[in-house]
């Protein structure tokens, strides 16, 4: 690491402490000059490609993730802090996965089995997109067998 005053590449470290997301800041001190700078040293994941349906790769994003979730979410009443936790086990499950490329379908499937369990509007608004029902028939007959529905037999005095 260069010195930011006298160009110097000979520094020893003089404290490190580990940030959120892995960033690692390092108080370095130059041994030509004494003067003393900070490092940020971010770790770089190798995340695999992402099959899509129509058959082209893209580089998996965790911002899109994200987005798509808060899409999903919005008005509902779960929290930031339950999406990002959604983002991590879904990002944790990709990156555990061995292969070089993942499919869509399977990230989106992971993460419709994350908001059954938080918010049925959420999960019904992400499921819809992804397991592309043919018509509303069969979205009905999803709703029905994965929600138990009780006809209103509410009468009027």
């Amino acid at each position: 690491m260069k010195c930011p005053e006298c160009k110097n590449s000979d520094s020893r470290v003089l404290e490190t402490r580990v940030h959120k997301d892995n960033e690692i800041r390092r108080r370095r001190e130059c041994s030509n000059c004494k003067s003393r700078f900070t490092t940020v040293e971010t770790v770089f994941v190798n995340y695999p490609l992402i099959k899509k349906r129509d058959g082209c790769q893209e580089p998996f994003n965790k911002e899109k993730l994200r987005k798509g979730i808060q899409l999903a979410c919005l008005k509902r009443p779960v929290s930031l802090s339950q999406i990002e936790s959604i983002v991590n086990k879904v990002t944790k499950t990709v990156l555990e996965d061995k292969s070089k490329s993942v499919t869509a379908i399977d990230i989106g499937f992971a993460v419709v089995n994350e908001l059954k369990e938080l918010d049925d509007v959420a999960y019904v608004r992400f499921a819809s997109v992804y397991k592309e029902f043919k018509d509303v028939k069969e979205f009905v007959e999803t709703l029905q067998k994965d929600f138990i529905f009780k006809p209103r037999t509410e009468t009027q005095p």
